[in-house]
């Protein structure tokens, strides 16, 4: 078995990043009963797999796909994750709008944040 050399180290910190942020967001979703911790566990959850699609983009050496004078044979990042980043970003900006606003309207109506209080006062 060889060892790990720093560089391939380095190299995977993006991916144990986004594995962290995706596994952490996960958790609060998950565990937590408080509709504002829940909010920003899906946040934390869109984070990460944001993280991953620029991650995916990246090409060592690279040159941004924008720039049109680039010599002949030179290797480009991809520019298809980014647009798809960028279009998660704003869904996801759209959707926590949404998130919180049902959060207020469920606390204005029941007086707490509490899911598990909310699902037992509805029924």
């Amino acid at each position: 078995m060889e060892a790990l050399v720093a560089g391939d180290l380095v190299k995977n910190l993006p991916f144990l990043a986004c594995s962290i942020l995706v596994l952490l967001g996960l958790y609060t979703v998950t565990f937590k009963r408080n509709l504002i911790k829940i909010v920003i566990g899906i946040n934390v959850l869109e984070a990460g797999v944001n993280l991953f699609l620029i991650t995916l983009a990246y090409r060592s050496g690279s040159t941004a796909p924008i720039f049109t004078l680039a010599p002949k044979g030179e290797e480009m990042s991809l520019p298809a994750p980014h647009a798809l980043t960028l279009t998660s970003i704003v869904i996801g900006l759209a959707v926590t709008a949404l998130m919180l606003s049902l959060a207020i309207f469920i606390f204005r109506h029941y007086g707490t944040l509490d899911a598990e209080k909310v699902n037992r006062l509805r029924g």
